[in-house]
């Protein structure tokens, strides 16, 4: 391989540009070419003889090079090019205009983005609710005709989401429970308050860390999940089929998944309760000398069962609005496997912040009622 050089030659009114080498990408790198000032000519030609092997990076090099002498591209004649070389050239050339042209700048960018991600939140929003009443009518649908309803998915469903996810959601509330108990202890402890850190640990543990952190949990896990499942399904035009024979795929995917979320995720909440106060009664045993006996008689003087009926409420409705959520945007999955993990990842997002959300309205609805 030999380097890529152009030379100019003047002949009268005719400028000759020979260009010789290996006009690669990776010659270029190695050895980019250079092209001294060239005369003014009336007619410019490249000749392409001496070229052993061009690529569209060389083409563009090219290009770039007689651009910045002022050459008329659109007049430049070609000659001695091989059928190939000749072809990749004028492919570049036919596009390389539009690529020189640079985007004017705009002092109204930021509106125009401002305006653009309005417009898509609108139609997303429109898109759910639009959503949110197809599955209305499913429901009602199935309430005249229970025996639709597809009984085997959702048992399929609830191994998967809440059997499965027992372990995790346990081990997860309980090392919640022993830091939480952990760091409430050293400031209970300096003022001999060592027994109200089960106070503080039933409250917090049943009424807000679990609820939250079990539906965080579940909106990763299963969320994603559901999202990933149903937008496979749209790409490989399995949804198609079931239209085809004539059944509802809301009907088939959509109400079984979000019923399973909705008896699920209580009970991950409960499980999470148990093992987030086993944990706090671990730590208070061994950091606090708040020996288990002790620890479930303070539980059972100060838990108040509104407590965790507060918590156990909350849990339903995150389970319908993952659900919701996952379904949405399985179902609005681009045919290509770029926009299944987008959407996925959207549907996390879109969960979680939900989860925050009605969290903080339930907090304020709580307190307006004295709860």
């Amino acid at each position: 391989m030999s380097a890529p050089a152009i030379q100019p030659e003047s002949q009268g009114n005719k400028l000759y540009l020979h260009a010789t080498g290996d006009w690669r990408l990776t010659q270029l790198d190695a050895q980019p070419p250079q092209l001294a000032k060239t005369p003014q000519a009336e007619t410019t030609c490249l000749d392409g003889a001496g070229i052993t092997s061009l690529d569209t990076s060389g083409a563009l090099t090219l290009l770039n090079l007689l651009s910045a002498q002022q050459i008329p591209l659109d007049s430049l004649v070609l000659a001695n090019f091989s059928p190939q070389h000749q072809t990749i050239f004028e492919l570049v050339r036919q596009h390389f205009s539009a690529s020189q042209q640079q985007q004017p700048a705009s002092h109204h960018r930021l509106l125009v983005r401002l305006g653009s991600s309005a417009s898509l939140t609108w139609k997303h929003l429109a898109g759910m609710v639009n959503f949110i009443g197809i599955l209305t009518a499913e429901v009602a649908n199935l309430i005249r005709h229970p025996q639709n309803f597809r009984s085997k998915e959702l048992a399929n469903q609830l191994e998967i989401i809440f059997v499965y996810a027992i372990p995790l959601a346990f081990s997860m509330m309980f090392l919640l429970g022993l830091v939480f108990a952990y760091l409430l202890g050293i400031q209970a402890e300096q003022y001999g308050a060592n027994i109200f850190v089960v106070d503080g640990s039933a409250l917090a543990i049943c009424r807000e860390l679990a609820p939250v952190i079990v539906a965080i949990l579940v909106a990763g896990r299963s969320g994603a999940a559901i999202t990933a499942q149903i937008g496979t399904m749209k790409v490989y035009e399995e949804i198609d089929a079931i239209r085809v024979l004539g059944l509802s795929p809301y009907a088939v995917l959509v109400l079984p998944r979000i019923m399973a979320l909705l008896i699920a995720l209580p009970l991950l909440v409960f499980v999470g309760d148990i093992a987030g106060l086993f944990g706090s009664m671990v730590i208070a045993d061994q950091q606090l000398s708040v020996t288990p006996i002790t620890f479930i008689n303070r539980l059972d003087q100060v838990l108040a069962t509104k407590t965790v009926v507060i918590g156990l409420v909350k849990a339903p409705v995150f389970a319908v609005f993952i659900g919701i959520i996952a379904s949405y945007m399985g179902f609005t999955v681009a045919r290509d496997a770029r926009s299944i993990g987008f959407n996925t990842t959207s549907t996390v997002v879109q969960s979680i912040v939900a989860v925050i959300l009605l969290n903080a309205i339930f907090a304020i609805i709580l307190v307006k009622l004295n709860l």
